[in-house]
């Protein structure tokens, strides 16, 4: 079996980039030599954490505009611009600024990619137990946030009726599931 690329890059450049992203066209070229462009969004790994108690989950919800409208999900982001650590230590950071809450344990569920298709970007999942309360200190971009706990078969209707569409919220609810399975 060959591990050569099916694609190679033959050149790159970026055509938008602020703190938060760059996006870059690439000319490339295929197996059977045929050339084209391929669009990638660059954007640094994030985690998501899974806070959970008394058999349901910590919920937020914020308006998201590339969607237009608000919906649910497990907290989840990434470092601010110029900060760095390790993919625990952000999980524990996005989970006190978005909830409030530290974790007395934070037990690492997997990784993933969320769409391979157009970027790199992965992220850590993380399952916090042992929730301790306190003031969350959110971002501007997240001055609308709300929070909720919602039972397991709450959390699952709210997928159903398509309140939470986020994909890494629903992979991180599998890699829990997969967890727990084990």
């Amino acid at each position: 079996m060959s591990h050569d690329p099916a694609i190679r890059r033959l050149s790159s450049r970026v055509v938008y980039e602020n703190r938060w992203m760059t996006v870059r066209e690439d000319e490339i070229e295929r197996l059977d030599g045929s050339r084209g462009i391929y669009g990638v969004v660059d954007k640094t790994d994030f985690a998501l954490v899974i806070p959970a108690e008394n058999g349901g989950f910590h919920l937020v919800e914020e308006y998201r505009y590339p969607i237009g409208r608000r919906a649910w999900g497990f907290p989840q982001g990434s470092f601010p611009a110029g900060r760095t650590g390790t993919p625990e230590e952000l999980a524990r950071h996005e989970l006190a600024e978005e909830t409030g809450f530290r974790a007395g344990t934070m037990t690492p569920l997997g990784y993933l990619h969320c769409a391979q298709g157009t970027s790199g970007q992965g992220f850590h999942a993380y399952l916090a137990t042992g929730l301790k309360p306190g003031e969350h200190a959110r971002e501007v971009e997240e001055q609308d946030m709300r929070q909720r706990f919602v039972t397991r078969a709450e959390f699952r209707a709210l997928i159903r009726d398509g309140s939470i569409t986020d994909d890494s919220t629903v992979a991180a609810y599998t890699l829990l599931a997969l967890y727990e399975e084990s």
